[in-house]
Formats: C-alpha cells, structure tokens, sequence
C-alpha cells in the first residue's frame, strides 16, 4: 500500500532526501567523493597545513641576542642538523628505535605464536586482555613505576643480585655506549622501559599475521617430510614478516618522536623528542624545533617505504 501511495506521488512532491538518493543511485564515485572529500580537506587542512607551517618555520632566523624570531629566510637550521652534536642526537635516536623494534620483535613472537596457535575462547580472551592490560594504565605512571624499578635498590637491582648477574650487569654497564654505573643511569635501564611500553603494539599485528596462516599449509609442510624446525624457519617465519614489520612501525615511529622517556629514564642526554621540546619551550628557537622535526618525518616516511616493501601494510 506504502508503494502505491508513493507512486501515485508527483514527482515535484518528492523528499529532498529521496531526490538526493535517486542522483547519486548508479553514480558510485560520486557517492564516494561526498564521503571522502570533508574528511580529506580535514585533513588536508588542519594537518598537513598546520605540519607545513610548522616546517616552513624552519626557515626562518633566530636572533641569539634579542631571543626572537625573524622572517628572514635561512638554510642554517637545516644545516646546523649536521653539527657533531646535533648529529649524534639524531644517531642516538635512530639507534634506540632500531634496538627496541628488534627487541620487541624477539620478544613479542613467541607470545603472539602461542596466542596464535595454541589458545582459543577464554584463554585467547585472557591473552588479549593481559597484553593490553598495560596499555590502559597512564603512560607517565608506567614511567614513573620504571624509573623506582630501575633505581638504585630497587627491584631490579635486587632481583639481579640475587641471581648473581650483577658482575654481568657491570660489564654490560662498562660497555661504551651504555653509560651509566646504575641500570637508572643507564642507556640500558631506558632500553627496557621503551621495549615495556610499546611491547603490545608489536605483539598484536604479528599474532593477528600468525592467525591468518592456513592449518593446511602447516600440513602440507608435514605431509612432504618437513621437520618441525624447517616448517618454522621456511613456513611460519617468512609468512609472519608482513607482521613483524607492521609491528616495527610503531615501535620504531613511537620511540623516534618520544621524548618523555628519555627525559625521566636513563643518563641526561637529548633525543630528538626532546630536542625540539627543549628548542622550542626552554629556549623559545622555533625554527631550530622546526628544523628538527623535518628528521623524524624524512625517517619514518624511509622506513615506511621499506617495511611498504615487506608487506607490512596488509597486516595491518
């Protein structure tokens, strides 16, 4: 009856929603750009404008005398990224993201494997909750609990002591590059609160790639005479590096921008997180910030184009 009536409607008496819906029926890509143009020029607009500007202040002069800012356009901000000093903050950086991916990912696929293979209903659900149990604490808390962890006398220093590690622990300490006489003054002690902290975010991608494997591929792999280490190594390994990668990707882009961390965990010493913090806030050098912000950019859309390669983002 509801049909009858609204054929028997004139067409000028039509809904503005039902002639809308009438225009856009067969005209998919139509449909499509109303969907996805506001976001895009949201976007387009307030972030990669407001990350334009921001690079464009790189750009600019800072006068050491007056402490002020001029419009005066120079490349020695850029330049000054090369200095010795500001060079092996940017190395230094690099160098824990790299560490703590690699770490993470050694720690993370065991976990994500059992989760994968060996769990299923509570016992998945329990996994899940537990991984991202720490996730849902603040982060500054968990920096905070680290920082008393790894102080001197704290449970760290005790649990290693009472293994009898600590003559390990020294030589670890003394190697150069590591620094510190405490794991609280130590490269290391800020080692294991970055792989801590970003630990669920490689855990999931490569547990969520290990789920994907098909049974009866692991049974093929048996069926032709393969040994269990040779169906990990040549099957189930190179079939979860999509996984890994996308994993590294926030662990690598996590620990690159952080500058709480380093700040609060381990021996005085700027990354580039807290370069542009102190640039910007303690000594008010905005284009010097800005000039800094250009290296995690340049890196991270690098190691995007690599992991892009490795399969990473159809983990994701």
């Amino acid at each position: 009856m509801n049909q009858t009536i609204t054929e028997s409607m004139p067409h000028g008496s039509q809904s503005p929603l039902r002639c809308l819906s009438n225009a856009l029926y067969g005209r998919p890509v139509l449909y499509l750009s109303m969907l996805l143009i506001p976001p895009l020029l949201w976007f387009g607009g307030i972030y990669l404008g407001s990350l334009l500007t921001l690079i464009w202040q790189g750009f600019y002069t800072f006068d050491d005398f007056s402490m002020t800012v001029t419009n005066d356009l120079t490349l020695m901000n850029f330049q000054a990224l090369l200095q010795p000093s500001n060079f092996d903050i940017i190395l230094r950086t690099v160098g824990m993201a790299v560490v703590v991916s690699i770490a993470s990912a050694i720690i993370a696929f065991p976990i994500a494997y059992y989760m994968a293979r060996y769990t299923d209903g509570k016992t998945k659900a329990f996994f899940y909750i537990a991984v991202m149990m720490p996730m849902w604490a603040s982060y500054i808390v968990k920096v905070y609990a680290w920082t008393l962890l790894l102080a001197k006398g704290g449970v760290a220093q005790w649990f290693i002591e009472s293994l009898g590690l600590s003559p390990l622990l020294q030589f670890i300490l003394s190697v150069p590059g590591v620094g510190g006489s405490t794991l609280s003054t130590s490269h290391l002690g800020r080692f294991f609160v970055f792989v801590y902290i970003w630990l669920p975010f490689m855990i999931l991608p490569i547990q969520a790639s290990l789920e994907r494997l098909p049974p009866s591929l692991l049974q093929a792999s048996s069926d032709l005479g393969a040994s269990p280490r040779q169906t990990f190594t040549q099957v189930i390994l190179p079939l979860s590096v999509p996984g890994i990668a996308a994993g590294s990707i926030f662990t690598f882009s996590l620990t690159l921008g952080d500058f709480i961390v380093p700040q609060l965990a381990g021996p005085p010493g700027y990354f580039i997180g807290g370069m542009v913090y102190a640039q910007q806030g303690a000594i008010g050098n905005m284009p010097m910030a800005a000039a800094f912000t250009l290296v995690p950019i340049i890196l991270i859309a690098i190691y995007l184009s690599i992991v892009k390669r490795l399969g990473a983002f159809d983990a994701l």
